[in-house]
């Protein structure tokens, strides 16, 4: 088992900006088509963060012409090429599921105020 830790502790990425629940981000995605590849950006709130280290994973969810659209993301993984936090959300819940239901701008969440120190 110590193995397997060894192994997983390796391939942790270390440059992840750290944005949490309700936060507005921009994940660039890795896409290869056949020989080709690209990065195309999905940009919506993340609602939830499970999991923990190598097998950690966020989930972002957008409106996309009146359709809910949302995606897992392995943090840790290659494809995942960056994520850019947009607008950091003010949240007291851990999962943001309850934004399925919710439409136009009852969907959205609130900002943080920043105060200076």
């Amino acid at each position: 088992m110590e193995a397997l830790n060894i192994i997983a502790k390796d391939s942790l990425k270390t440059e992840l900006p750290k944005f949490e629940i309700g936060d507005t981000v921009k994940v660039h995605v890795r896409i290869t088509e056949g020989e080709k590849s690209r990065i195309q950006m999905f940009e919506g709130t993340v609602i939830a963060k499970k999991h923990g280290g190598v097998n950690e994973t966020f989930t972002v969810r957008r409106v996309s012409h009146g359709v809910g659209v949302e995606r897992v993301f392995p943090v840790h993984s290659p494809s995942v090429v960056n994520v850019e936090i947009i607008r950091e959300g003010k949240v007291r819940r851990a999962k943001l599921y309850y934004l399925r239901h919710k439409v136009g701008k009852a969907a959205k969440v609130k900002s943080k105020i920043r105060t200076k120190a």
